[in-house]
């Protein structure tokens, strides 16, 4: 089932681009010429200089031209790069960048806006759905929630109403008011307060809520009323009712709130996200009564179209509004000859909108998408399926002339999915285009019709042009680490199958396309599942699995969410399914996912993996920095004392430029340095802070190596590939993958207690081959500690690799969510039934 490379490459191009003195990142003045019109593809391992390549310097410059031919003022809309580093490009055309979205897209962002699906069939309800009888045509816009015309004037286009109820707000109603029965008011004094304010007003403050009058109880919690009385805190109740008698001067005057006052209050006007997460736990969503949760006003949601309303269409898998929409798109749909005698137009415009939209979609289910809903919102989405997403719109506009610069666009598709994607690469170079591509999946490379090989390593060893041909010269290059394993000179190891030392069962699982499923996980060994994209394998371990075993640790899982994003979140996600066994031997989840390490610049990986606490300690035990009396603090720039005034500890001042992009220089003060000229005189070793920062995790593995603890962390840091990141670079520079790896090194540098259930998302994403041996070494010391390690990979080496596979399919959305088939890679392999069989097959043959 090998991908087989296309033989119909061009023997001749039709030009190329050249480019002169490349110098961006770690690019070494680099000369080189590829050829347009043709799949160039640009290989290497993590951090060689493929994006600096790519991206920071032939987009960024494709980008800077056509910028330049544009109004001052229409500049300002774009996202724009930096000015790359490169001497003179000649023979570039216009260039469209297909990236990895690294931050979270909106909620209120779908597969249907994305792929401007949406707004072609808002117009085909708009000008061809059935209306009811008397009602006035309204616009497309009124289709959408997103819109004052559109949004449900109870939900405002959310779908959920919030409430409070008496439950959710008194969880323990033995409590009396004293002993803190209303949970939902403020823990400190804004809770004594009103607490205070009830006895004023004569209520029992002493007595078991339940004992209270339910007129009493309803007043307290959800009264409009906010009377202003004296309150005499410390006082009991007899003496506040003395006090009242002989208008004694209050303490203060207080106002009273009810609790439902309180928690819609604060969740609409604070600022603090602790606090808005507080309140929330005491409100309830439901459907909205009014539109029961389809977010339309009534007069949209009474339109129908093939007998759906815009809702129900909106919500079924892309492949069946297809099947829906092709009658009426060839002119065959029945039942509707009233309607085009009255309305004949109405018939054209539904051909005209349905042929589009059909043919639309088509290029979506040629990618293998055809199980995503155009109201799935995109946060759900894998970087995988949001570029391929991106990249069918592309193929749709049948742009002629541009360059497509892509980054990995094989991410997270299983082997199945690739041959779609390579099918609809091709199509995108028979119509005339140049397909740049950043990637790490030999069957992609395989593809080329040129390969740019960049390295030989990482960082400062990195960025030279080793080859730049034909995929078939590649093999004479000695350097490269990529030809080994192109041309299969490197064989998959073989690994000795480690047995299960017990198993953890679930049942009863549900979640998105996973429908009352049981689940059986080996413990004490390393575990693979797998599956086409969408078929349920993040569903069933990243999400059901996490907060399963979360819930019975006692852990509490965050989610990471924009702010807003709560109240925009479709119905709460309850984890349906329990754990039947095997929870005796889990003492800790570890789950290490590809968000980013932090949000700003002065996050790092120093920082992160707690590295730099030790080396600020080693700068204030020199003897010049016990003589000034420096103490560890003095060396971080995020402390006033240390840091440069000028920007903050920042390293770098932002100058605004009118209609042109910001740009960032360093610090005139410090020259980037972050710290004051004081901290930058005191040296270990002859290296200021800075110079320490400014080392790579290689170049500080060897100046630390006396330092056990430090020694120690950078060793790991090295094992898991990233020895050519800085020790100082902004978490805000790094992938999702060099994220992910960071947090494993981090949890690696610990002491190993064992009886850890370690959970990992596709942690091969942006690794070249070499680099995935080093990771499968760690994961593998985890697992030997005696911990459990399950990932979900695409990588067939990985699968082949490990002790035992679950494979979930068999195919995407509906047509997936049941576990295919379980047991050994090579048990795996002979399954009849499973999309990943054939090609594990393949690997372990060559073995």
């Amino acid at each position: 089932m090998a991908i087989k490379p296309l033989k119909n490459r061009p023997s001749e191009f039709s030009g190329y681009v050249t480019v002169r003195g490349a110098r961006e990142h770690n690019l070494k003045n680099i000369d080189l010429s590829i050829p347009r019109d043709a799949l160039v593809v640009f290989t290497g391992v993590s951090g060689s200089g493929k994006s600096s390549l790519a991206f920071g310097t032939l987009y960024a410059e494709a980008q800077r031209r056509y910028l330049e031919s544009v109004s001052p003022y229409a500049r300002r809309l774009f996202h724009q790069m930096a000015v790359p580093e490169v001497d003179a490009i000649e023979g570039l055309p216009p260039a469209v960048a297909l990236q990895q979205q690294r931050g979270t897209p909106t909620t209120r962002s779908s597969v249907g806006s994305v792929s401007t699906l949406s707004n072609l069939v808002r117009m085909l309800y708009s000008r061809a759905g059935d209306y009811p009888p008397g009602q006035p045509i309204i616009y497309a816009e009124a289709f959408s929630p997103n819109t004052a015309e559109g949004a449900c004037p109870q939900c405002h286009g959310l779908g959920r109403i919030y409430e409070v109820t008496e439950r959710s707000m008194v969880p323990d109603d033995s409590l009396t008011i004293r002993e803190r029965a209303i949970a939902a008011w403020p823990t400190a004094w804004g809770g004594q307060n009103q607490r205070d304010i009830l006895v004023t007003l004569g209520y029992d403050v002493d007595k078991p809520w339940r004992e209270l009058s339910q007129k009493d109880r309803d007043w307290i919690l959800f009264t409009d009323e906010q009377p202003r009385v004296p309150v005499y805190p410390g006082y009991t109740p007899e003496q506040t009712k003395r006090a009242l008698k002989r208008k004694e001067e209050p303490n203060y005057m207080g106002t009273f709130s009810s609790a439902r006052r309180h928690v819609f209050h604060t969740f609409a006007n604070t600022n603090s996200p602790l606090m808005k997460k507080r309140v929330m736990q005491f409100m309830l969503s439901t459907d909205c009564p009014n539109c029961q949760g389809k977010r339309l006003r009534p007069e949209s949601l009474a339109v129908k179209f093939a007998g759906y309303d815009i809702t129900e269409l909106s919500r079924l898998p892309l492949k069946t509004v297809a099947t829906i929409l092709k009658p009426f798109a060839d002119g065959t749909a029945t039942g509707h000859e009233k309607q085009e005698a009255e309305h004949p137009e109405q018939t054209i415009v539904a051909q005209r909108i349905a042929e589009d939209l059909v043919a639309r979609i088509q290029v979506l289910l040629d990618l293998g998408l055809g199980y995503l809903s155009l109201e799935r919102s995109t946060p759900t989405l894998s970087p995988g399926e949001l570029q391929r997403l991106r990249l069918a719109t592309q193929l749709y506009s049948h742009l002629f002339g541009v360059v497509y610069v892509l980054d990995e666009p094989s991410a997270g598709l299983h082997p199945s999915d690739t041959l779609a994607l390579l099918s609809a690469l091709e199509g995108l170079k028979k119509a005339g285009n140049s397909l740049f591509i950043v990637e790490h999946n030999l069957d992609v490379i395989r593809h080329a019709d040129w390969l740019v090989d960049v390295g030989p390593e990482a960082g400062e060893k990195g960025g030279q042009i080793l080859y730049s041909g034909p995929p078939e010269g590649l093999q004479k290059v000695k350097a490269s680490q990529t030809a080994s394993y192109l041309f299969g000179q490197t064989e998959t190891p073989v690994r000795k199958r480690r047995r299960p030392a017990g198993w953890l069962r679930l049942s009863g699982v549900s979640r998105n396309n996973l429908h009352d499923i049981e689940a059986t996980f080996p413990l004490g060994v390393f575990t693979t599942v797998t599956g086409v994209s969408g078929s349920g394998k993040s569903s069933l371990v990243s999400q059901v699995l996490v907060e399963l075993v979360a819930e019975h640790l006692g852990h509490v899982i965050t989610i990471e969410e924009e702010e807003g994003a709560e109240l925009e979140r479709a119905a709460p996600l309850h984890t349906a399914g329990h754990i039947r066994e095997g929870m005796e031997s889990i003492k800790r989840l570890v789950r290490v996912d590809q968000k980013p390490i932090g949000r700003t610049p002065r996050s790092n990986m120093a920082t992160y993996t707690g590295l730099f606490d030790h080396v600020r300690k080693l700068f204030a035990d020199t003897p010049m920095a016990k003589a000034r009396r420096y103490d560890a603090g003095r060396f971080s720039f995020n402390v006033a004392k240390g840091r440069c005034e000028n920007c903050l500890g920042e390293g770098f001042v932002m100058v605004e430029l009118l209609f042109l992009p910001s740009v960032y220089a360093p610090c005139p003060v410090c020259h980037g340095a972050r710290y004051n000229a004081k901290t930058l005189e005191v040296t270990y070793r002859d290296k200021n802070i800075a110079d320490v920062l400014s080392m790579t995790v290689d170049a500080a593995w060897k100046f630390f190596d006396e330092e056990p603890q430090v020694y120690r962390a950078l060793t790991v840091l090295r094992e898991v590939g990233l020895g050519y990141l800085r020790l100082g670079q902004p978490a805000t520079e790094l992938s999702g993958g060099e994220a992910q790896r960071i947090k494993l090194a981090t949890e690696l540098q610990k002491a190993q207690r064992g009886n850890t259930l370690y959970i990992l998302d596709e942690p091969t994403t942006g690794l070249h081959p070499a680099d995935v041996e080093k990771l499968l070494a760690q994961l593998d010391k985890l697992v030997e500690a005696g911990n459990t390690v399950i990932v979900v990979e695409h990588t067939m080496r990985v699968v082949a690799g490990s002790d035992w596979v679950i494979d979930i399919g068999p195919g995407a959305g509906e047509e997936g969510g049941k576990i295919v088939v379980a047991g050994t890679p090579e048990e795996v392999a002979k399954s009849d039934k499973s999309k990943t069989a054939p090609f594990l097959q393949q690997l372990l043959h060559k073995k």
